[in-house]
């Protein structure tokens, strides 16, 4: 049965949580359906990155081990997520001669662009996640969206570069190796939220997804039917923990129980007493004390979220303004503090529409992780056993990572469902 039945994996490795989402996918149809779903707490990792590649690789194990005895599927490949404030997003262009006057415009010479407009222009430090074409330029001719079998001599691209350091990527695929599943693409993990949340109509008009995780907040904007920017801000629902923790002087168990209990994003008027029980002993706070730490953090991580806005040259011009996905937004009120801050239009993204046991990943947390799940679905058959055999052997190249890749994004750009 699993070697005819078709599935797609998705596993988000978070700095807190690791969570694997297992799909069969419907022969006739395509569409995919929950079968696995897993979640375990993680350690050793910092911001998004690996500290100690023991603790991730035990969580990793933990979840595909949940994921797996409930859907009953071994789980060797999956595609993964990545993260941390060291993935950037660049802009770039560059240019190719691809022959004579009637020579058709092919795949290669598309990776030979594609080639061209990062080389140099990504340091050598850093592997290429994605190239994501904004638009192509033929003998003169602008503004093409897919010049694949044109007829030119001149073939120009801009683009948008999601690049990563090379060391955090490896790293990440390690611990997965570990825990003996193949990572065969490697996602930003706020790009899968995306995947999971966001229609073509969003993407089109221009609308941001902010992930607010455990450790770092996550940003990335589309408009015209593109990735226009990415960008990982290293605060998140762990900094708001801490923060009670010093505050309300408590153990950080208990201030994670105030946070996910008590917290509210919106200053209340009223200023009442609240408990939280650990073993026998019950702990009591106010409420003005709690909303007076949150506000603090919460207006930290926002102003960072409005300054990668800037950096995308899209604060206050989004029409479709900001999806909140993860953890972080399920806090009360977080949708009316995110207005305020960011002056748009704001909505919490829960993954729909998926049959099995879809009620356990409706739920802004699970939109990373199903997001990734998608992506695999959208690019099975693509990457094929040897070719991530033979990506571990060569060392990862900068210019292997981009041929193995590229045109991940793009493929699901135009496959948004809600």
């Amino acid at each position: 049965m699993q070697e005819t039945s078709r599935y797609a994996v998705g596993l988000d490795i978070g700095t807190t949580t690791v969570r694997c989402a297992v799909a069969h996918i419907n022969s006739e149809t395509g569409n995919p359906s929950i079968v696995g779903v897993g979640k375990a707490p993680n350690s050793g990792m910092r911001k998004g990155i690996v500290a100690n590649l023991q603790g991730p690789a035990s969580a990793i194990d933990d979840a595909l081990g949940e994921a797996e005895r409930m859907s009953g599927y071994q789980v060797d490949f999956a595609t993964v997520s990545i993260n941390g404030a060291h993935i950037l997003s660049t802009k770039t262009d560059g240019m190719i001669a691809v022959g004579s006057v009637d020579h058709e415009v092919n795949r290669e010479d598309l990776h030979r662009l594609e080639d061209v407009a990062t080389t140099g222009k990504v340091p050598p430090n850093r592997e290429v996640v994605e190239v994501v074409p904004h638009s192509y330029k033929l003998d003169g001719q602008e503004n093409i969206k897919d010049p694949l079998g044109m007829t030119g001599t001149r073939l120009e691209i801009n683009a948008n570069v999601v690049s990563a350091l090379a060391p955090h990527l490896h790293n990440v695929e390690k611990a997965a190796d570990m825990a003996k599943v193949d990572a065969h693409t490697l996602v930003p993990g706020v790009l899968a939220s995306a995947r999971a949340v966001l229609n073509e109509q969003q993407i089109e008009s221009g609308v941001a997804v902010v992930d607010l995780g455990g450790a770092t907040t996550g940003v990335a904007v589309f408009e015209e039917g593109d990735l226009q920017y990415v960008g990982v801000v290293p605060m998140g629902g762990v900094n708001i923990t801490n923060d009670l923790a010093i505050g309300l002087k408590t153990d950080p168990s208990v201030a994670e129980d105030v946070k996910l209990k008590h917290a509210s994003a919106v200053m209340r008027k009223d200023n009442s007493g609240i408990s939280v029980k650990e073993g026998e002993e019950i702990h009591s706070f106010t409420t003005n004390d709690i909303d007076e730490i949150v506000d603090a953090r919460l207006e930290e991580i926002f102003e960072a979220v409005q300054a990668e806005l800037k950096k995308a040259g899209r604060a206050g011009k989004l029409p479709s303004g900001v999806v909140l996905t993860g953890g972080g937004a399920n806090m009360a009120h977080i949708v009316e503090y995110a207005k305020e801050k960011l002056a748009l239009a704001v909505h919490i993204g829960k993954p729909k529409g998926f049959g099995g046991v879809a009620d356990k990943v409706e739920s802004p947390e699970y939109a990373g992780v199903v997001g990734l799940m998608l992506i695999d679905s959208d690019a099975s058959g693509k990457t094929t056993k040897g070719k991530t055999k033979q990506r571990k052997q060569s060392g990862a190249s900068s210019k292997a990572s981009l041929k193995k890749a590229s045109g991940v994004l793009s493929s699901f750009l135009g496959k948004f469902k809600v």
